[in-house]
């Protein structure tokens, strides 16, 4: 494993927390929204994470395995739906009621939702963190042969 491959590393964790960010500020942009193209309330999303095999050669691969280094990128693998079930609220007067009086609400917990964002950012703060030390590191390698 080369300086640059842990900076590879670090490059995909910045994009998937880049994407998740994405997720959770629609989430909070859609708390309520109760129409949708394909009809009842917006469903929260989420961000499905998987640890897979650096960009690596076919011989870097098979030697990785000889030695069991296990490097692995972060992919984002799927954005789903959350399966929770709408919450409801008495509103007979909103447009969107039921025979009841009962208005579906999108299923976004506002607390829930800042809490994956303050992980999403303290996630991505930890990536550059990683680069930065990686980018020291090289430089000061280079400044070997002066």
């Amino acid at each position: 494993m080369t300086m640059f491959d842990s900076m590879n590393v670090s490059s995909s964790g910045l994009s998937a927390q880049r994407l998740r960010m994405k997720v959770i500020t629609s989430n909070i942009a859609n708390v309520n929204t109760t129409r949708t193209p394909g009809g009842g309330p917006y469903r929260r999303k989420d961000t499905i994470f998987a640890a897979m095999p650096s960009n690596q050669s076919f011989l870097e691969q098979l030697k990785n395995q000889e030695q069991d280094q296990g490097i692995r990128e972060v992919k984002v693998v799927g954005v789903v739906e959350d399966s929770r079930p709408p919450k409801m609220k008495y509103d007979p007067s909103h447009p969107d009621a039921n025979e009841e009086g009962y208005v579906e609400l999108p299923n976004i917990d506002i607390v829930e939702e800042v809490t994956n964002m303050m992980i999403a950012k303290r996630s991505f703060e930890a990536n550059i963190a990683a680069i930065n030390a990686t980018k020291q590191m090289i430089i000061k390698t280079l400044e070997i042969g002066k």
